[in-house]
């Protein structure tokens, strides 16, 4: 455990939780460990960090951070693409799905990553070809890279009140 982080062994109803104090992109939080999720291959760029966490910025925000463990500063805006493209597909391969834990694909959240260029809220933009994919119960995440992704990337046009204006 890094010096970042200090444990917790708090009782809630009567049970043991296991808490840890970690400085995170969104400052000094509370993280329930029963929340982490093992990346056994990291993430592209990063595959030496394989403990993370999924942090909401705001209640009513559509954005979480995937938040590393490992590295406090070390945090990646996501989102659910199929809030903005209900048609966008991904393909599992069977051992990335073995990996996952998962005999069937139904249970996996998909997230990809969102960039928001800096002064520029309007030009956010999804990041189709390597779409993050998670099984909660087994607490495990993968990111597999979709190579025929047609756009990679889209924008969403967000204006500066926060409303979606649509994908393209």
């Amino acid at each position: 455990m890094t010096p970042e982080h200090e444990t917790d062994g708090t009782m809630i109803n009567g049970a043991a939780t296991n808490m840890v104090r970690a400085q995170t992109r969104l400052g000094m939080l509370d993280i329930d460990l029963s929340k982490e999720l093992f990346f056994p291959r990291g993430l592209m760029g990063f595959e030496e960090h394989h403990r993370f966490t999924l942090l909401k910025i705001r209640d009513e925000a559509p954005f979480l951070i995937l938040q590393s463990l490992d590295d406090p500063k070390l945090g990646f805006l996501v989102g659910d693409p199929y809030a903005f493209l209900p048609e966008y597909r991904i393909r599992i391969g069977d051992a990335e799905q073995n990996m996952l834990q998962a005999s069937d694909t139904s249970p996996l959240a998909v997230l990809v990553t969102v960039s928001i260029p800096h002064g520029q809220p309007e030009n956010t933009s999804l990041n189709l070809s390597g779409p993050i994919i998670i099984n909660h119960e087994a607490r495990v995440g993968l990111q597999i890279l979709q190579p025929d992704v047609n756009p990679p990337r889209v924008y969403l046009h967000l204006n500066r009140g926060g409303q979606n204006g649509g994908a393209s």
